[in-house]
């Protein structure tokens, strides 16, 4: 079974962010670089995440800081709840839902991008008040998007 890509859009991974994540396209806008991000965390790609901050926030950071911080985190979906931008700044609402050991998680953030250079880059972001621990409804759809039930699936 073809499995669509961890960043919640109808196409399956190799048509939809394995082509930027690969660099053999780039971003078009930041909420497609925000979708490709969720997506290498997914996939636990750091590399990628490292190259996606902007030039100025990158210097500040190593792949082994992003590993620790993404320890025993599985990540299960993304919904995109805003994106605006103009010629030089984007932003991107979202909501991030993972799992760390048994508990669930929910990580709702305004993300600021940059344009420069030709492509888009990650800055930084807000996280929103709601974020935190979640606890999905046992008949709701589940967060990993497999279409099953919550309790029929990861709620187990």
């Amino acid at each position: 079974m073809i499995k669509n890509c961890f960043c919640g859009n109808a196409l399956i991974f190799e048509e939809c962010c394995q082509p930027v994540i690969d660099a053999k396209v780039a971003a078009k806008n930041a909420e497609v670089l925000m979708r490709s991000r969720f997506t290498a965390y997914a996939i636990k790609n750091y590399q990628y995440i490292l190259e996606t901050y902007s030039p100025a926030t990158r210097i500040e950071l190593t792949i082994s800081q992003l590993v620790t911080s993404a320890r025993d985190t599985q990540w299960l979906s993304l919904r995109v709840l805003a994106h605006s931008c103009n010629a030089t700044t984007a932003k991107v609402e979202f909501k991030a839902f993972y799992q760390v050991r048994d508990s669930f998680y929910m990580m709702h953030e305004l993300s600021n991008f940059i344009h420069e250079m030709g492509r888009w880059w990650y800055t930084d972001g807000v996280m929103q008040r709601d974020s935190g621990e979640y606890t999905p409804e046992r008949n709701s759809q589940c967060l990993c998007g497999s279409t099953k039930k919550f309790k029929k699936c990861c709620g187990r």
